[in-house]
C-alpha cells in the first residue's frame, strides 16, 4: 500500500503562484508515472500534468506554459509549480501514482488539496 500526502494548496489572487507537493511512501523505482489531477465543482476530474519514469512530461493544454511538474527522487516527492493562476484553475487537486509492483499495476490517490484563485 502506497500512501500519498499532499501539501501546498490555498487561496491566491489571479496571477499568483502556488506550489503543490506530494510525498510518496514508496520508492520511485517502482513508480511508472506520477500525475496531478484536478476536479472543479460539478465537473469531472481531469489530468493536469504527468511525469513518466523516463522524465517525459505531459500537460493539459489549459495549463501548458504555466504549470511545471517535477520530482525529487531522493526525497520521494513530486511537485506541481503553478504560476499565472486564473480563477478557472480553482479546483481540488489530487496527486496520483501508477505503480508496477511484482508484475501487478496499482493506482493510488492523494487526499486532495483545495486551490482557490480569486478574481
Amino acid at each position: 500500500q502506497v500512501q500519498l500526502v499532499e501539501s501546498g494548496g490555498g487561496l491566491v489572487q489571479t496571477g499568483g503562484s502556488l506550489r503543490l507537493s506530494c510525498a510518496v511512501s514508496a520508492s520511485f523505482h517502482s513508480i511508472n508515472q506520477m500525475s496531478w489531477y484536478r476536479q472543479a465543482p460539478g465537473q469531472e476530474r481531469e489530468l493536469v500534468a504527468a511525469i513518466a519514469s523516463d522524465g517525459n512530461t505531459n500537460y493539459a493544454p489549459s495549463v501548458k506554459g504555466r504549470f511545471t511538474i517535477s520530482r525529487n527522487n531522493f526525497k520521494n516527492i513530486f511537485s506541481l509549480q503553478m504560476i499565472s493562476l486564473r480563477p478557472d484553475d480553482t479546483a481540488v487537486y489530487y496527486c496520483n501514482v501508477d505503480q508496477l509492483y511484482l508484475g501487478n499495476q496499482y493506482v493510488y490517490w492523494g487526499q486532495g488539496t483545495q486551490v482557490t484563485v480569486s478574481s
